[in-house]
């Protein structure tokens, strides 16, 4: 005979796995008599979960969609199939989805049996994927090592490799992770250097535990943080831009992942925007379509006249 609180996850499963059952049929199938049944019932209505009847020879027990999300109970195939995917949709683009499946699967790889990770490991070698336009994602596994890491609170050495090519060996203490649609960023600080950094997640190729406790003493906003580190990249050209429009409106003209923004009063906005050079930067400012001000520099300022100047002659 199961325990009392084994059985009510019996009858949680069973209640999920089909639209309705019969008294007779969970009390076969749990080994129970039906007055056993009736007060188990009972005992989930009590918890919150909305168990609907009907009376009668044809009538049964339906779980309703209520308040609360009833635990799961999963076989080895249906936890393998729900893991395989949380992984996709990990790496996927829609907005907030990939960030919410990583939460997920680093939750439920926690819980997994052996016998299950094991073979979710043997799929996740097996699996290709094949890179997009927007370059190389990070493995899946790689995500979940630093989420877990950012959750222990934990110091790391991180081996990471840079723009150029260069493998280095740092100690970090790790933060969070960002997505910004596009690409997963690690945020953590690092200690040789005492700055708060970004580094891309599919660039780290080790994440190593030391057994000290991170510093995480005045730690910044990440998202912030990765959205200036990205848009004030390795330009050899920037230019700092004043835009008559409120934040909130400038954000959709200018991504965040494109300029960094301060407000300038309400009904303007100043934004530092990078670019590879004059023309190039120029040429980004005017396909906004909207008035602006270049308040520095002057070289930027002129070359933007002057493809302007160019565009009103070639319509002459």
């Amino acid at each position: 005979m199961i325990g009392s609180s084994a059985r009510l996850l019996r009858l949680l499963s069973l209640l999920s796995s089909r639209p309705s059952w019969t008294c007779a049929e969970l009390a076969a199938r749990m080994g129970v008599t039906d007055r056993t049944v009736r007060r188990d019932v009972a005992r989930l209505r009590e918890l919150g979960y909305t168990v609907d009847s009907e009376a009668g020879p044809w009538g049964g027990y339906r779980l309703r969609a209520g308040s609360r999300v009833p635990p799961l109970v999963l076989d080895d195939e249906e936890a393998l199939a729900v893991a395989a995917g949380l992984r996709e949709a990990a790496q996927g683009t829609a907005s907030g989805a990939d960030q919410a499946a990583l939460s997920a699967l680093l939750k439920l790889r926690q819980v997994l049996p052996p016998r299950i990770a094991r073979r979710l490991g043997d799929l996740d070698d097996a699996f290709v994927s094949l890179p997009t336009a927007d370059g190389p994602r990070v493995a899946t596994g790689m995500l979940l090592e630093l989420a877990a890491a950012c959750r222990r609170g934990e110091r790391a050495r991180l081996s990471y490799v840079d723009a150029e090519g260069r493998t280095t060996l740092r100690e970090v203490d790790p933060y969070r992770l960002v997505c910004t649609g596009r690409r997963w960023y690690f945020v953590a600080r690092d200690v040789a250097r005492g700055e708060w950094r970004t580094f891309r997640a599919d660039r780290v190729g080790r994440l190593q535990p030391t057994g000290r406790p991170a510093d995480l003493g005045d730690p910044p906003d990440p998202a912030r943080l990765v959205s200036r580190n990205i848009a004030n990249g390795p330009y050899p050209v920037s230019a700092t831009v004043r835009i008559p429009l409120p934040m909130d409106a400038a954000l959709r003209l200018v991504p965040a992942t494109v300029g960094t923004h301060r407000a300038d009063g309400p009904d303007a906005t100043v934004v530092d925007i990078g670019g590879p050079d004059l023309d190039g930067l120029a040429r980004y400012l005017l396909g906004l379509g909207t008035p602006l001000r270049v308040l520095a520099p002057d070289s930027v300022r002129q070359a933007l006249v002057e493809r302007a100047r160019r565009l009103l002659e070639a319509q002459g």
